[in-house]
């Protein structure tokens, strides 16, 4: 049997030797670098309907953009 999410949690993770904050809640996720205040934030409704999965998709495309990094190296 599954857990309703009633109230928000907060877990610690380490990506890449840099620590972060995830805070689950009844709307969605959150995912604070430790020592920020700005993060991702994620709804459920995003996710679910792949929202997210094309904005990823697009930001990864749009890092790899070689206009992209010849505009960032000025």
């Amino acid at each position: 049997m599954t857990t309703k999410v009633q109230r928000p949690f907060k877990r610690e993770l380490e990506v890449n030797g840099d620590k972060y904050t995830l805070t689950v809640d009844q709307n969605g996720l959150k995912i604070v670098q430790k020592g920020r205040r700005k993060g991702v934030e994620l709804t459920w409704s995003a996710i679910v309907g792949g929202d997210a999965a094309l904005s990823s998709a697009l930001n990864a495309s749009m890092e790899q953009s070689p206009h992209r990094q010849a505009h960032t190296r000025h």
